[in-house]
């Protein structure tokens, strides 16, 4: 039996996970949970990095001697480094509103039917790639001499050692697809320097060790799918290729896992991306809204309590009010509950009635997201797995079985932190095996409910036709 830690940072929050890994053994208890507060200052939106990392050292601190340490988080941000190493101020947010127009400046350089044969990435107003246009010509990035994603970072000041693992590299929208290294004439061409772009490195890669003066011992950092779904959807407990996953917190990512990317015209017109999964596999993809309008109305409603709220939201008849959950009108903070009446076109009386329209447009969106994925790949999907915070919303579980008709697969909801802890028991060589055992590991130790589709399945299909007209 080895141990490991598993940092696992997302949009809201952050933890420090100890997973036990041994033959037919697999364990996962959470040492230290913290908040992942954003903070704005001169009208712009920061990640508080610094608290992050104080999180994660205290996390390590309980977590005792350990046998590896992995880091995820979100995708497309990063932080910048002087010449000495230093950073050079906080981390933007990618819902900072200063990439409005960086879409556009980049289309006039390089159009969107190349950038996407280039990179594969479905157009996001908050990608890396927009980003950085978006930053041209600022002090921070003429000073830069180094770009670190927010995992790598946070590994830098535990190691001293720099690199972009690749999964979260292939986020950036700066990777070319088909070399699989950085698209440095793309850079070049966007007025962005190749040379702040660190050396690529694979999951499963030893970084080096924790510096000693930290205290922690010297366990070795390990990179794993340093972006959160990566790691997600190695934690998917799936058998067999035919399935479709949803990595369900802030975000829903939907998609299936693929050998090779879909870069048809097609594909990209649907706004379906191919990031980079682990052992080389594609993960085909699309971004929904995900619980972030369910979070965002707790918090104007004080946080009142969701499992009573979520039963009071089941006794609501379906389909009284649904939305576009797409729409860019729900990206940024506040007012979510002014803002979906609005969207729905009618009255929104109490909570209940406003999570009731959240999930049950979070299924449709769900619904449109698996058929499509399987339609543009020709991947047929037998079952839906749901990972991540949303396994535990039995309504919102209950209600994609039913828009999607297909078996819903609910659980871990840590499967990221054990997608984490896998790829570096492998790599330590407590385990072994391809994708396939390491998910077999996961149905022999952990707890999946199953949801089966039922009810009217026309009635979906016309709240979905009312919901395009």
């Amino acid at each position: 039996m080895n141990t490991f830690a598993a940092v696992d940072l997302g949009a809201s929050s952050g933890r420090v996970m100890v997973g036990r890994v041994g033959p037919g053994s697999l364990s996962l208890d959470a040492v230290n949970r913290f908040a992942n507060e954003p903070v704005r200052a001169g009208g712009t939106l920061y990640w508080d990095i610094l608290a992050l990392y104080r999180g994660v050292l205290e996390g390590l601190r309980l977590a005792g001697p350990v046998d590896g340490i992995g880091i995820d988080s979100w995708a497309v941000d990063y932080g910048l480094l002087d010449a000495t190493g230093t950073l050079l101020g906080n981390p933007v947010h990618y819902r900072d509103s200063r990439t409005e127009g960086a879409a556009a400046k980049v289309a006039a350089v390089v159009g969107e039917d190349r950038l996407y044969a280039l990179t594969g990435l479905q157009k996001l107003p908050f990608n890396t790639i927009y980003q950085l246009v978006a930053a041209a010509a600022t002090p921070q990035l003429a000073a830069a001499r180094q770009l670190l994603m927010i995992p790598d970072l946070l590994a830098y000041w535990l190691t001293g050692e720099t690199g972009a693992e690749f999964t979260n590299a292939s986020t950036t929208q700066l990777l070319d697809l088909g070399s699989g290294g950085w698209a440095g004439e793309l850079m070049s061409a966007l007025g962005i320097r190749p040379t702040l772009f660190p050396p690529l490195r694979a999951p499963g890669t030893v970084i080096g060790p924790v510096r000693p003066e930290l205290g922690l011992g010297t366990p070795d950092v390990i990179a794993v799918g340093s972006h959160d779904t990566a790691s997600a959807v190695v934690g998917v407990p799936a058998a067999g290729d035919n399935f479709a996953y949803i990595s369900c917190g802030t975000w829903s990512l939907v998609g299936v896992e693929l050998d090779a990317p879909v870069l048809t015209e097609a594909s990209r017109l649907a706004n379906f991306t191919n990031e980079g999964g682990v052992d080389g596999t594609v993960r085909y993809l699309r971004n929904v809204m995900g619980l972030w309008p369910l979070q965002e109305c707790l918090r104007e409603w004080g946080a009142p309590d969701l499992p009573v709220l979520l039963c009071e939201a089941a006794a609501v008849p379906a389909f009284q009010a649904v939305v576009d959950l797409d729409d860019s009108v729900f990206l940024a903070p506040g007012d979510m509950v002014g803002r979906l009446s609005r969207a729905s076109g009618c009255s929104l009386p109490g909570p209940a009635e406003t999570v009731r329209c959240i999930l049950d447009s979070l299924a449709l969106a769900h619904r449109r997201a698996v058929r499509q994925a399987q339609e543009l790949s020709g991947r047929h999907v037998d079952a839906v797995h749901i990972v991540g915070g949303g396994a535990r919303n039995e309504l919102l579980c209950q209600l994609t079985a039913d828009a999607c008709g297909l078996p819903v697969l609910a659980g871990p909801v840590e499967a990221t932190a054990f997608g984490n802890v896998l790829v570096q028991a492998r790599a330590a060589g407590t385990i072994s095996g391809d994708l396939s055992a390491l998910r077999a590991l996961l149905r022999e130790t952990q707890q999946i409910v199953r949801y089966e589709p039922r009810g009217d399945a026309a009635a979906w299909h016309a709240v979905e036709r009312r919901l395009e007209a």
